[in-house]
């Protein structure tokens, strides 16, 4: 199939998507340089291999500065050394190859299997989908050898971004002008998105710490930096799934397009904002280091250090985990987290019993470099089904990666 590109004003999150930009022998090649910049500033990881025709509109080292990657363009690195670029190493890294823009000639070879050039090679050793944005002159452009070219193509699986209209390289007015650099991302994000493998899940996070005011000034919280939560919400928003993150006071993260934050401070409020999320969502992961307990009458101005020897009366908070599992419908998954010093297993498989949880995220902070404002952690997974996965220490993004690979395993088909 052809597609025809359409704009549409939606932020574009392309982050941890690898696409390798193939650069063909066209004056539209002085586009691929945008193309790239737009693909890096979308937050995908970019390589670039180009023809040896290529070379003549475009330098490498301007694609390999923007792509912040070295270009590939020959099948040896150095002759006298006798080192080769791995073209089969090359296909087997990204998740989609986008051709552009791609020349009648390079089209031809592709219909045909030529494999006369590195590109060529990595094409026909690539292990993922490939696009191709067309770029020639009007009559090359209609003439029936490209048409039959593309058709063919398309047979195959390869997806065509269609060429736009406008004034040609050669004077001409008509259809063949490589398609805008930002629409061809535009298109890159809607492909992904229409397969991401959470699209049409809705997921509930919690995410930071909460702060229980004893005066204007003055609160009862703890460490949590929201590292952790916002790493899952950020997570699942890439897979395609539509997230609200519920966030206690902490830095402000980057966020995925795909999330919507809602700042809350008090634990009440937590609990109120996810209460009303609870019922239309398939699932709920509680990062949050929610307060325990919190000042039974706050002060309404400043308490004086001077003099005060009063007492500060505590209550406890709703528990946020325990009312969602105690309204959890059929279908739904719900996980919490567990910090625990002693007994970790024991008390972690208590509070999966006694919230209704499907997961517990066991987290201990008897291991260097974990906990609160860490950059790592390490964890176990406990499910109601009796199962334990235990993990290395990791990055927090790499953490929930594991947490959502099991989660997903968890929603219904």
């Amino acid at each position: 199939m052809v597609f025809a590109i359409f704009c549409r004003l939606r932020p574009m999150d392309l982050q941890g998507k690898k696409i390798l930009v193939g650069v063909t022998g066209s004056i539209a090649a002085y586009k691929s340089a945008l193309l790239v910049r737009e693909l890096i500033t979308s937050g995908a990881e970019v390589r670039v291999v180009m023809t040896a025709s290529a070379i003549d509109f475009i330098t490498p080292l301007t694609l390999a500065t923007l792509s912040k990657n070295p270009v590939q363009s020959d099948f040896t690195q150095d002759k006298n050394a006798g080192t080769w670029t791995n073209h089969v190493e090359t296909g087997m890294w990204p998740d989609l190859m986008l051709i552009a823009p791609a020349s009648a000639n390079t089209l031809a070879k592709m219909a045909n299997g030529t494999c006369d050039n590195f590109l060529m090679a990595v094409i026909l050793s690539a292990k993922c989908p490939v696009m191709v944005a067309p770029a020639m002159d009007l009559d090359m452009m209609a003439h029936a050898a490209t048409i039959e070219n593309l058709n063919l193509l398309t047979q195959r699986g390869t997806y065509v971004i269609e060429a736009a209209e406008g004034e040609l390289a050669s004077g001409l007015v008509g259809k063949g002008r490589m398609a805008e650099p930002a629409d061809i991302v535009r298109y890159c994000f809607d492909w992904f998105l229409e397969r991401a493998p959470l699209r049409g899940k809705r997921f509930l996070v919690t995410a930071g710490p909460t702060h229980e005011p004893i005066d204007p000034v003055r609160y009862i919280g703890n460490r949590s930096s929201g590292k952790m939560g916002f790493a899952i919400a950020n997570e699942l928003a890439s897979r395609g799934a539509t997230v609200e993150l519920i966030s206690g006071p902490c830095p402000a993260w980057p966020l995925h397009s795909g999330i919507t934050k809602t700042s809350v401070e008090t634990a009440a409020h937590m609990a109120q904002e996810t209460n009303k999320r609870w019922p239309e969502s398939d699932a709920a992961i509680c990062a949050a280091a929610v307060a325990d307990f919190t000042p039974t009458h706050p002060a309404e101005a400043k308490i004086k250090k001077e003099g005060f020897e009063g007492t500060l009366h505590l209550k406890p908070t709703e528990d946020i985990l325990a009312a969602l599992g105690t309204a959890k419908k059929p279908g739904q998954i719900l996980v919490g987290f567990a910090l625990e010093t002693d007994d970790a297993e024991a008390n972690a498989r208590k509070k999966l019993t006694s919230k209704n949880a499907d997961m517990i995220v066991l987290n201990s902070l008897k291991d260097e470099g974990v906990g609160f404002g860490s950059d790592t952690n390490k964890i176990t997974l406990l499910t109601k089904e009796g199962e334990i996965f235990s993990f290395e220490m990791k990055s927090k993004q790499a953490v929930a990666v594991d947490i959502i690979d099991k989660i997903s395993t968890l929603l219904p088909s």
